[in-house]
């Protein structure tokens, strides 16, 4: 399922409704944590699709068919630039740039690819059984760049 997102900031709020309501109709109840982690990361990557490419994208939501105990959730950002996200070190008092820290502290793997002329950031976040009150992470998370695994350490 897919969301086409205007090149506008109001856009953001647009995505994590719709994110709730796509996980609501997964049988994800609003208020797990998977849910609530899922929808911030949503708000990371919509908002830096509009605000650093200034161009429309397409969000995506891969869920299960049916939710279990153990369920991956996967999230897809693409937009028309050819610029590769780079994270970005900053200081305390900054007000922004610490997106990509955030949504690599909080999936379980991200990454991106070259797409066409644009590129895609996508990230999955896993739901283990036993786990659901705690935080959504099963074990060490990875990166993938361009189609290059890294394990986290």
């Amino acid at each position: 399922m897919q969301l086409e997102i205007r090149p506008d900031p109001a856009e953001v709020g647009r995505a994590r409704r719709w994110a709730r309501s796509r996980l609501v109709g997964a049988g994800i109840q609003d208020d797990e944590p998977l849910a609530e982690t899922l929808v911030l990361l949503v708000s990371e990557l919509v908002t830096n699709a509009v605000v650093h490419t200034g161009r429309p994208a397409v969000l995506r939501l891969s869920l299960p068919g049916a939710v279990t105990e153990e369920v991956t959730v996967r999230l897809e950002v693409d937009d028309a630039s050819d610029r590769a996200p780079v994270p970005r070190c900053v200081d305390g008092d900054a007000t922004g740039g610490r997106g990509l820290a955030l949504v690599d502290g909080l999936a379980d793997r991200w990454g991106w690819s070259r797409e066409g002329a644009g590129k895609r950031i996508w990230c999955e976040l896993d739901r283990c059984a036993g786990r659901q009150e705690a935080a959504p992470a099963c074990g060490g998370g990875s990166v993938a760049y361009e189609g290059l695994a890294y394990e986290a350490v």
